[in-house]
């Protein structure tokens, strides 16, 4: 009898747990949906006529500015996600294997960018750029994404090192190897899936971040999120969609490479 009612309840229990996992991924997915498919269409209403590639073509052939903004971007987020990367794998490095006075108050002040609201973020890097008199452009971009992807980096490179096994250092230094090659040939080798994880999530981050780059822009300086803001503003071009649909295949295909490299990286570490 109980085994029965214990059945009923994890069935009933399952169905519901499906049940919510369906209506999130419509929640998640179904707007993406939408976008590519009227990505596809001839009008520029949202309704679906005919199909047609002319929004992609467009895309590529006849948006210069939408690609120069796109090329900011990427800049900005590869310079900015590699170098919040070494910064952050050191200091996580430092952090967890020394001991040293104020550590614990390096530890908090370190998620402070992540924590905060992204306005805050944003005019206390305005206002430090106008102090220093640092002319805002892609500079001051390039720095204030530095700075906000530098907690997301050192909390996936800590993750890693808490599952790191120190006997292998110790075991290195035994045969020779001083703190600079243990470092270089046995703790970045082992931590280095965690590096890769946090610099892809720090270009994403980069990629797609506009409030913080809203306040610290200027002249020349347009990325991606400020430029669609900019067409919507004037309305919705079907453009828009067609570039949503390419970027989308694109980080999926990145993905799913990154996912297999990562995995023989893991193995083999």
């Amino acid at each position: 009898m109980n085994s029965v009612s214990f059945d009923t309840r994890t069935r009933h229990g399952a169905t519901f747990s499906n049940v919510v996992l369906i209506l999130v991924i419509l929640f998640l997915f179904l707007p993406l949906f939408v976008i590519i498919t009227y990505s596809f269409s001839a009008s520029k209403s949202m309704e679906f006529t005919t199909f047609s590639l002319k929004w992609y073509t467009q895309l590529f052939f006849d948006s210069d500015e939408l690609w120069s903004a796109f090329l900011n971007s990427a800049v900005i987020a590869l310079s900015s996600a590699a170098v919040a990367t070494v910064i952050a794998s050191g200091a996580a490095i430092g952090i967890m294997w020394y001991r040293f006075k104020g550590r614990q108050y390096i530890q908090i002040l370190s998620f402070l960018p992540m924590v905060l609201p992204e306005v805050i973020i944003g005019i206390s890097m305005l206002i430090f750029f106008s102090a220093v008199r640092l002319p805002l452009g892609l500079i001051t971009i390039f720095i204030a994404h530095t700075t906000f992807n530098l907690p997301f980096v050192y909390l996936l490179v800590t993750a890693r090192l808490d599952e790191f096994d120190i006997s292998t250092v110790e075991a290195a230094r035994d045969l020779g190897a001083n703190e600079a090659q243990s470092l270089v040939k046995v703790v970045i080798p082992s931590i280095l899936p965690g590096m890769l994880s946090g610099f892809l999530m720090a270009v994403t981050m980069s990629l797609e971040d506009f409030v913080i780059t809203f306040f610290v822009s200027g002249p020349g300086s347009t990325t991606l999120p400020l430029y669609v803001y900019s067409m919507i503003r004037y309305g919705v071009s079907p453009v828009i969609n067609a570039l949503s649909f390419v970027l989308i295949l694109s980080i999926m295909l990145i993905a799913f490479a990154m996912r297999r490299f990562l995995k023989t990286i893991a193995a083999s570490s």
